[in-house]
């Protein structure tokens, strides 16, 4: 179907000549004589662009006809390209209708070459937003339709990749498979876990979340599995570890590429019997566990390099998840922000920019202390620019040598800074901003030799 064009202008030749040119291009052109019968033939048929005049009637040359004739088919049909057809005197008020909408200006007279190709342009455009407006129209409804159906712990997003990903985890949730969730470090998979869990049919059962890179590897293997009174040191009573506690529900196992080769094995054992012993023990317990897995470390890679096992990974990725990093889904920045604020708070139009323009090497939890930060930054309830600590503008796009880029078990010692200035101190608040136990961000700490004040 050929593209269909209104000109509106009381001058015919005016409206001949342009219609002419056009339909010798292909498209398919009307014209109209008055504002009153062009606005009539907006609202009442289909046009994908309108070229209008800025002035009625020969004793006008104010262009007030031509303002007025504007804003009511913005009204009339918002997303309509509309074209100013204006004397050079009269520029300035073209300008500042193209800031309001218009979208484009031509003098007269005008070059005809430059008239059809702003025509083409402005087609190809609008044809874009539309297909993007669907696009968008119908993400919308499929999150509600997930939102009715499944309970989604109220994980904020509105991009492609992130409903591609809280799709795929509703509908593997009631399967007993083993999930592996990859994804860089704060991107929120412990989110992801929570909705396979919470649409699970162990639902009802308990949902224990154990970070492996927190845990100290001597004592691994005890709070996996549990330990019999004397198993190690200052073990004076029986021990039950995180299998036996998720027993009839879920355990959550975060950053299992940090498991140790001989953890490895027990568990392997435990995914593919449902049997282990307490450490120190002689007793074979036997749990019903559906277990969740997460990790930020390229575990094939780790398999080719021998510290980690190619069977464990096939038993733990039955089902996989890949959650993209922040930054390759721009469109949950600004949503995510605002979850973040408290009530009352608001960012302005500064804040906005810098949220939007940022790089997210921290993903969702770099996203969250910003916004912290400038909490406690900002004078009062409205966040600017300079009190999220972002720098002066966006990164530049993270190169395989970069920091950004490079894989990391735990938070860098920036990380750490920033979150304890956030926290004004507080290691609990920092810790929490961190994803990370108290007694894991103090061993960070101490890595770094960073001071409690």
């Amino acid at each position: 179907m050929r593209p269909r064009i209104l000109v509106i202008d009381d001058n015919e030749d005016i409206a001949t000549a342009i219609r002419l040119l056009l339909e010798i291009q292909g498209f398919e052109c009307l014209s109209a004589r008055t504002p009153e019968e062009g606005l009539r033939r907006v609202q009442s048929e289909p046009f994908d662009l309108v070229i209008q005049d800025m002035n009625f009637g020969a004793e006008m040359t104010s262009g007030v006809e031509g303002v007025a004739l504007f804003e009511r088919l913005r009204t009339a049909s918002p997303d309509l390209p509309i074209i100013l057809i204006t004397a050079w005197t009269h520029l300035e008020t073209a300008v500042s209708l193209v800031k309001s909408g218009a979208a484009d200006y031509l003098a007269k007279p005008w070059e005809d070459d430059k008239l059809v190709t702003s025509v083409r342009n402005l087609l190809e455009l609008s044809e874009l937003q539309h297909d993007q407006r669907q696009a968008g129209a119908r993400r919308r409804k499929r999150k509600a339709d997930l939102a009715a159906r499944f309970d989604l712990c109220g994980v904020v997003f509105e991009s492609e990749a992130m409903l591609t990903v809280v799709d795929m985890a509703t509908r593997v949730a009631h399967s007993d498979a083993s999930v592996l969730i990859t994804g860089p470090n704060g991107s929120g998979k412990e989110k992801i876990a929570e909705i396979v869990q919470a649409n699970s049919s162990c639902a009802q059962g308990p949902f224990v979340r154990v970070n492996i890179g927190a845990l100290s590897p001597s004592l691994l293997e005890a709070e996996l599995f549990g330990a019999e009174p004397g198993a190690y040191t200052g073990s004076a009573k029986r021990r039950a570890g995180r299998f036996e506690l998720a027993d009839g529900g879920t355990l959550f196992l975060d950053e299992i590429g940090n498991l140790p080769l001989d953890g490895q094995m027990k568990l392997l054992r435990v995914l593919e019997t449902g049997q282990f012993e307490r450490l120190g023990g002689t007793e074979t317990l036997t749990v019903n566990v559906r277990v969740i897995s997460a990790t930020n470390a390229d575990l094939r890679g780790s398999i080719a390099d021998r510290t980690f096992r190619e069977d464990l990974y096939y038993r733990l990725n039955t089902i996989q998840l890949d959650l993209p990093p922040l930054r390759e889904r721009s469109e949950d920045v600004l949503p995510l922000a605002q979850s973040f604020l408290a009530p009352g708070w608001a960012l302005d139009e500064s804040a906005r920019d810098r949220l939007r323009g940022h790089n997210w090497p921290g993903n969702v939890r770099e996203l969250r202390s910003s916004i912290k930060r400038g909490m406690l930054l900002a004078p009062g309830p409205r966040i600017a620019a300079e009190h999220l600590g972002l720098g002066g503008g966006s990164n530049a796009a993270a190169t395989p040598h970069s920091p950004t880029t490079r894989s990391r078990d735990e938070p860098s010692q920036t990380e750490l800074l920033e979150a304890l200035r956030a926290s004004n101190g507080t290691v609990s608040d920092a810790a929490r901003m961190l994803g990370l136990s108290r007694s894991a961000l103090y061993r960070r700490m101490k890595k770094f030799g960073i001071g409690e004040s």
